[in-house]
């Protein structure tokens, strides 16, 4: 399907969005819309005959556990509401920890990468298959940026989206601002990976900025885009004409006027590089690889085994054992516990890499509670980020940011926070609206530190 040019639908910008000309489609986080209706926004934009695609964040696809039968559903939901043509996903784990481990759940509020070796690829493609087969649209799958290497890794990034579109039929949602940052981060090379992946397997395309800090690249959909990720749009242009392409921003949202900029960045790049490949291939007759030698091709063997580079892969059974997915939650929940709880880090891993990428999941998680409980940086003032950012370093989250919110606040008052006796009292106020049961040893603390609170008044 031909989707056009696109912008991220964000509720802080829906206006700006629905005024943007030549707006063909749109993208919205999945789990930020309900399953039985929609916002006003998209409601006029669908009836303008926008296309709207719903972009989940939290399956987990990479992860060692299969795919939660509930959010398939809930993902299934959407898809069914929007009468989206597709619906995508990313190639990542979210959580670890568990049964399988034995060990409390750990959620990252994050795309953490997986592994490129073939037995992730195993647990991947059985994870792929499950929730293709509970979705009624394609499901079509990101790769994502990495501030960190897993050690020991086996394939290159295109070849293991190459594996992973052979084995499930997966379409892909190609971020060239992820290949970029991967190239600041980890010395990939964009063009390598675009040669070796099946481009005619690309749903669309992502676009967005990113910032250098700490010596790495962030790709924060936060800043404008840069000439180095045009230049990888021009890149992947030059091989196959994207049937979509969309530019995404998540925060720090700018007037629309530049967004407007961006978008015509955006389709100048494409056209561009598109009459580039016309001249290209009518010169030379080449197959639009831009100069660039395309990728060399499997070899099957009579064994039916595919030789590459890093070495081979067996016939694929479909069916991932129950001992890879026991040695990815072991590896993955002890990578995540480094990042979140301040364990010892997993051998084999760059301490300064994780060192910095547990700073930003901190960071973000401070930056999205602000988001979703606007009070409490309303009651603690300039203090919020600072206890934040002390509570995250030792209360990893485990389970998502609204609840994530109501242990900050509940840990607050547990310790006699704040101080000011007015604050505490308001504080107090907003946890007791919002909060669920809670287990005795824990509901007998809070209430003691409320009743403390109430009586100060």
């Amino acid at each position: 399907m031909e989707l056009g040019i696109g912008i991220g639908w964000r509720p802080e910008i829906a206006d700006a969005v629905e005024a943007l000309p030549g707006i063909d489609w749109v993208e919205a986080v999945a789990e930020n819309l309900c399953t039985d209706h929609l916002p006003d926004s998209l409601v006029r934009l669908r009836a303008r005959g926008v296309t709207v695609v719903p972009h989940g964040v939290s399956l987990g696809l990479g992860g060692a556990d299969r795919p939660d039968p509930a959010r398939l559903a809930d993902l299934a939901a959407r898809a069914v509401l929007l009468g989206t043509p597709l619906v995508t996903e990313h190639i990542a784990f979210v959580r670890a920890g568990g049964p399988r481990t034995a060990s409390p759940r750990l959620e990252a509020g994050h795309l953490l990468p997986v592994p490129r070796t073939w037995e992730a690829l195993d647990v991947l493609c059985e994870n792929v298959r499950i929730a293709q087969d509970s979705l009624p649209v394609p499901l079509a799958l990101e790769n994502i940026a990495a501030l960190i290497s897993w050690p020991g890794e086996e394939l290159t990034e295109g070849q293991f989206l190459a594996e992973l579109v052979e084995r499930t039929g997966v379409r892909l949602l190609i971020d060239v601002a992820n290949l970029h940052t991967n190239h600041v981060n980890r010395g990939e090379d964009p063009a390598k990976a675009l040669d070796e992946l099946p481009v005619e397997a690309i749903a669309y395309v992502h676009v967005a900025g990113g910032v250098e800090k700490d010596g790495v690249w962030h790709d924060t959909h936060a800043h404008p885009v840069t000439r180095p990720v045009l230049d990888v749009l021009a890149e992947l242009r030059s091989r196959i004409a994207p049937p979509g392409v969309l530019l995404e921003r998540d925060d720090d949202f700018p007037p629309a006027e530049e967004l407007a900029g961006e978008l015509t960045a955006v389709r100048a790049t494409l056209e561009a590089a598109g009459k580039a490949r016309s001249g290209s291939t009518s010169r030379t007759g080449a197959s639009g690889h831009g100069g660039i030698a395309p990728a060399a091709s499997p070899v099957e063997s009579p064994d039916d085994t595919t030789t590459v580079a890093t070495g081979t892969r067996a016939t694929d059974t479909g069916v991932a054992t129950d001992g890879a997915r026991d040695r990815a939650a072991v590896a993955q929940t002890a990578l995540l516990s480094a990042l979140v709880a301040g364990t010892p880090a997993p051998e084999g891993f760059d301490h300064r890499r994780l060192g910095v990428q547990s700073r930003a999941l901190a960071a973000k998680r401070a930056d999205v509670v602000a988001k979703v409980a606007p009070e409490l940086p309303g009651i603690l003032g300039d203090g919020y980020r600072a206890a934040f950012l002390s509570y995250a370093r030792t209360r990893p989250m485990s389970a998502g940011y609204r609840r994530d919110a109501l242990d900050f606040a509940e840990q607050l008052l547990i310790t006699g926070r704040p101080t000011d006796d007015a604050a505490r009292r308001r504080l107090t106020h907003w946890w007791q609206d919002r909060a669920a049961a809670r287990p005795p040893r824990r509901t007998t603390r809070l209430v003691r530190a409320a009743r403390a609170a109430i009586a100060g008044r």
